[in-house]
């Protein structure tokens, strides 16, 4: 066979492996331990936006973990304290210039902390990765702000006919499925008209997203206490103060559960595992994950992601 090399050169390589080392000098200088969990489970996530990738264990049904989450939340509600996690992570139908199916997390939660704090940790640490790159201060917009400025949209007050007819004018061809689907057209238009437009010139922080888009965060108001990052248009992470609620955490579920029934997807199995933990207690917390293939695009000036993984799931 022609591909059995690797798709990314070695100065790549060499920089995947200098970025993980000063990652981890970062987490051992700030006191935050490494962690390791499993990577296969028998519960799977229930965003639908997510696909799990389904495996057989000892003839039982198994997902491979789209994140490492659940089961550091678990540790966190054991007492674990601060802890981080370097995470081989999987997402079914997700190939292109930014995707792999496979690919490195890191994740971490700090407590104590919310989601402007943990901010400003995710701006120390990407200092020590890409000093070049993060010499000035971080651009922080609120979501309502980001699309105000680049789609001249308001995420709370325009009915969902505005929120089409900015996607239509600026040429992009609408799905019918979303053209009643308020947060589908929110999500269109993050993902092409503002993401784009946001971290040219240094680390822009998205925060404050719509409530029906809090994903695990907490909810205040019309709004959810999560963040988004993004470098040279990239998204790179995605942080929350996290929800500590058990009850709520499950009814979120529950709505997602039927989300994806509602549109032909799997129903997948919920953890029980993590919503006992929660149950238990979580700490007072804020966590991220940051998509380090990325990041090295960032780094390295790579064009497709191919280019900083030693063999892409086209070789593997």
């Amino acid at each position: 066979m022609s591909d059995w090399r690797p798709s990314a050169n070695f100065s790549a390589l060499q920089l995947r492996a200098q970025l993980l080392r000063a990652a981890r000098e970062y987490f051992a200088a700030t006191r935050v331990m490494e962690v390791e969990t499993p990577t296969l489970s028998a519960a799977a996530v229930s965003d639908v936006h997510l696909a799990s990738v389904q495996a057989k264990v000892c003839g039982q049904q198994a997902y491979l973990q789209t994140s490492p989450e659940y089961a550091m939340k678990r540790l966190l509600a054991a007492g674990s304290g601060d802890i981080y996690q370097i995470a081989r992570v999987y997402r079914d139908g997700e190939s292109g210039r930014y995707h792999n199916p496979e690919f490195t997390m890191i994740e971490w939660y700090r407590l104590g902390f919310d989601h402007h704090q943990l901010m400003d940790d995710v701006e120390k640490l990407l200092g020590c990765l890409l000093p070049a790159r993060c010499l000035d201060r971080s651009e922080r917009l609120s979501y309502q702000e980001a699309l105000h400025l680049h789609a001249q949209v308001d995420v709370f007050s325009d009915p969902d006919s505005l929120l089409l007819a900015s996607l239509l004018q600026a040429g992009i061809d609408v799905p019918a499925q979303l053209h009643q689907d308020r947060d589908g057209l929110l999500d269109l238009i993050m993902a092409v008209q503002v993401g784009p437009m946001l971290g040219k010139d240094r680390l822009t922080f998205i925060y404050d997203y719509p409530a029906s888009q809090a994903s695990l965060a907490r909810v205040r108001g019309k709004v959810a206490s999560r963040f988004e990052l993004y470098l040279d248009g990239i998204e790179l992470a995605n942080g929350f103060h996290e929800l500590g609620n058990a009850v709520e955490q499950r009814q979120r579920f529950i709505q997602d559960l039927q989300h994806r029934q509602a549109r032909g997807l799997p129903v997948m199995p919920v953890d029980e595992h993590f919503l006992a933990a929660l149950t238990q207690g979580l700490p007072d917390c804020a966590g991220v994950a940051l998509g380090f293939d990325r990041l090295l695009m960032c780094a390295s000036g790579a064009a497709h992601i191919d280019q900083v993984l030693a063999f892409p799931y086209a070789r593997a």
